[in-house]
């Protein structure tokens, strides 16, 4: 069988040994979003308070040219991110500055680069990927707090963290999750990998932080339902392992919402040597795998 030719598409796969059309050169960005009033991250056509099309517009506006990109991971409306990644492929030669700075100049204050790296063609935003880290921010209080309104979730009913703990062990591991996806998701399987579920107290924040190699819609959001169900004691910790095994999402049909989901992560193979940074929020200045010691 003859091996199939590589013809070249913007922000495409670039197979290895093979390279970008000459002049062109492949720009990777760090960026962090408030999406509160955005309508997630996907461009479209009838709305343009998208960030991809917050982030274009800037980015073409520094290269001189018009510019598509490609993300990590695309995040619903109300979602929001300090670990996103991005990149895309352009003629022009600016320092990383032009790409951070300039960049930044160009867009409102709940869209910001953070940095800026040449990377390989082979490098690829979303299928690089080798995993994803999301955080989950609840405050549970009688009264509802009149800062981060839209950054964190509320609950007035008190959540038992042992509990939810109890119940989020069922969820570890390679697992079907079609009772944690979102009856629209397009996904062909719903088999995921659940590598990290941990949940802990953060001052006056419930904290989850959860990390897969890939996500289906709504994943996080239905599993944090789930949780906060278990939490306040209106289901038992095993209801989580019997709506996992059901494999339908009628099984529980709870969905947080979305303003308390924040992508923190993208993890990405050391060769590429991409920044390291904090994932955040600033409600939640720890380090990725603290959460569960924070109680």
């Amino acid at each position: 069988m003859m091996n199939k030719i590589y013809q070249y598409k913007a922000n495409g796969e670039v197979p290895e040994g093979e390279s970008l059309p000459p002049g062109l050169r492949r720009i990777a960005l760090g960026v962090e979003y408030c999406g509160s009033r955005l309508r997630g991250f996907q461009k479209q056509s009838h709305d343009p308070l998208t960030v991809q099309e917050t982030l274009e517009k800037a980015i073409s506006k520094v290269a001189a040219e018009p510019v598509t990109l490609v993300c990590a991971g695309r995040t619903d409306a109300g979602v929001h991110a300090t670990g996103q990644v991005i990149h895309f492929d352009t003629h022009a030669v600016r320092p990383w500055k032009a790409w951070v700075h300039g960049v930044n100049t160009q867009m409102p204050f709940d869209v910001r680069v953070h940095w800026a790296q040449e990377v390989p063609a082979q490098f690829h935003a979303r299928f690089s990927a080798r995993n994803r880290t999301y955080r989950y921010l609840i405050h549970s209080a009688t009264t509802r707090s009149a800062q981060s309104v839209n950054e964190v979730t509320w609950t007035d009913r008190e959540l038992d963290v042992d509990a939810m703990r109890e119940g989020a062990q069922y969820l570890i591991g390679e697992h079907d999750f079609s009772s944690y996806r979102a009856a629209q998701c397009q996904a062909k399987s719903p088999v995921r990998r659940l590598v990290k579920l941990d949940i802990g107290r953060v001052g006056p924040l419930i904290v989850l932080e959860v990390s897969a190699t890939a996500f289906l819609h709504h994943m996080v959001r239905n599993i944090t339902g789930v949780l906060m169900a278990v939490g306040r004691g209106d289901r038992k910790p095993e209801w989580v392992r019997e709506v996992l095994e059901a494999r339908d999402r009628t099984a529980a049909g709870v969905t947080a919402p979305p303003h308390g989901l924040y992508l923190v992560d993208v993890g990405y193979p050391e060769t590429f040597t991409l920044p390291c940074v904090e994932p955040g929020p600033l409600l939640v200045p720890l380090p990725l795998g603290a959460i569960g010691g924070a109680s």
